[in-house]
């Protein structure tokens, strides 16, 4: 049977999502703990998620014989297998023919910051910027919505031929002493979103200005190539 998993990982530790030679890829610890249970799979990842990125919704799915029809049982035993830096949050099932990663219909993606100095206990976690200026962020990151060639968004030598992009909605707001940075979209680039922080905070330090920004946008100057730390950035939700 095909099902579908919900989980969360500190990618802090890891190579990135996806499964790599070197085995320390979230995707090479899933398949170890599905092996520890005597399940062969294949894992489809809902997206990659690139070194050091956080999740705390992202999304597989696989074939799993159909005996293990005890989802929380299941569930439980993963855990077991597991580093205590990933976790399965849920499973069900799904159609045969469910595709974690083509069936997406929208990415939620958020960088949190703080204007607090980081502690060793958050520092892999969210990332520090000393002033923020709450309105400007809010204007300029409106910039991003609608469809764009994100051809100076990406990182250089990515292997994607299409770099045009859909952006749904972003927000910027304040929750407690955490700022954060809201993308919705059909999917990303790769390191798109954390270029997309590093112009936001280059305009908030005022390195840079939004007309700066509306020019790489149209592609009519490279301005800004300098993506922003990955610690702050979480995978949160896949829609379908």
């Amino acid at each position: 049977m095909n099902l579908k998993f919900t989980l969360a990982y500190d990618g802090s530790l890891y190579q990135g999502s996806q499964k790599q030679p070197n085995g320390k890829t979230i995707e090479d610890k899933l398949l170890f703990a599905f092996k520890k249970i005597n399940i062969e799979t294949n894992i489809v990842l809902s997206g990659r998620t690139d070194k050091e990125v956080h999740a705390t919704g992202q999304v597989f799915n696989c074939l799993v014989p159909d005996f293990w029809n005890d989802f929380s049982k299941l569930k439980e035993v993963l855990n077991r297998n597991l580093p205590s830096s990933i976790k399965i949050l849920k499973i069900s099932k799904v159609k045969d023919d469910f595709h974690s990663r083509f069936h997406a219909k929208k990415r939620d993606y958020r960088y949190i910051i703080t204007s607090k100095p980081t502690t060793p206990f958050n520092d892999k976690f969210i990332t520090y910027v000393e002033n923020v200026d709450e309105e400007l962020i809010k204007k300029a990151i409106k910039e991003f919505i609608g469809v764009y060639d994100f051809k100076y968004f990406h990182k250089t030598g990515s292997d994607k031929d299409i770099t045009t992009r859909e952006i749904y909605n972003t927000v910027f707001y304040k929750y407690k002493d955490i700022f954060v940075f809201k993308f919705t979209a059909n999917s990303y680039l790769r390191s798109q979103i954390r270029l997309m922080v590093g112009f936001l905070l280059a305009i908030n330090d005022k390195k840079l200005t939004i007309e700066d920004l509306k020019k790489q946008l149209r592609l009519e100057k490279k301005i800004f190539k300098m993506p922003v730390i990955a610690n702050g950035l979480y995978l949160t939700k896949i829609k379908y």
